[in-house]
């Protein structure tokens, strides 16, 4: 991987991958990373995005756990008993990156990648998995600057919770593009009718799918989750939101 650059966060300071297509000015986006750390996949999920015309900034947001290298597994996880295993190493990182945690954070992500050379002062996306498109969507809630918010596999969007993250949609105005996964426990179908609800209630723009036979995790090539068909479509349907919205 390359070099981490390290930004100031609420708690600390975060390592973060920056990618970029070229030496130009180009549209910011703020990748929020799933529970699996800030790794290779990343680098290459943002490498990807930052191809189709974007500044692309990816922090390490369980940075209150430890380094990328810590929360990073160092097993194989396209072994499907390892990635079970891992699920149980994970449960104290997502424990201290709770619904306030990530609000803290937000303006100091933003604020970063609003500093890096290159990125337009226009509207910005962000885009998030398993874990990090509940942060995506807490994002698009508090910053009015975010026009397009994706969320791939997202872990419990809509409950019954006070701090739910789609109660954040009352103040959002960006466009917003969610792929679910299909059967997916953490995400269960009265939860996506919930969170189809208030995006509804709120006149968002939106547009929101379960992916069929796609596992939780399905856009992670280095797990046994991949799933080539919704990896496809989700960078199909992501590329699309971003140039409608941020015109790279």
């Amino acid at each position: 991987m390359r070099p981490f650059i390290e930004i100031p966060a609420a708690d600390g300071t975060a390592e973060a991958v920056v990618a970029r297509p070229d030496d130009q000015p180009h549209p910011g986006v703020l990748l929020c990373i799933d529970a699996l750390g800030l790794r290779a996949r990343i680098e290459e999920m943002a490498d990807r995005i930052a191809s189709w015309g974007y500044i692309v900034l990816a922090p390490n947001t369980m940075y209150r756990s430890g380094t990328a290298a810590e929360t990073t597994p160092r097993t194989d996880l396209r072994i499907p008993k390892e990635r079970a295993a891992y699920g149980a190493v994970a449960v104290p990182y997502l424990a201290a990156l709770d619904g306030p945690a990530m609000e803290r954070d937000t303006p100091h992500y933003v604020a970063a990648l609003r500093a890096l050379d290159g990125v337009t002062d226009g509207p910005i996306g962000v885009t998030g998995y398993c874990m990090g498109a509940k942060f995506a969507t807490r994002v698009a809630g508090l910053e009015p600057s975010v026009a397009a918010c994706g969320g791939f596999h997202g872990a419990r969007l809509a409950t019954d919770e006070p701090d739910s993250p789609h109660l954040r949609l009352a103040s959002a105005t960006a466009e917003f593009v969610y792929g679910h996964a299909d059967k997916d426990q953490s995400m269960p179908p009265e939860s996506v009718e919930l969170l189809d609800r208030a995006l509804a209630e709120h006149g968002l723009t939106a547009t929101t799918a379960v992916y069929p036979d796609a596992p939780h995790g399905y856009t992670m090539t280095d797990t046994s989750s991949h799933q080539q068909a919704g990896e496809d479509r989700h960078w199909r349907e992501l590329r699309e939101l971003f140039d409608r919205t941020l015109g790279a």
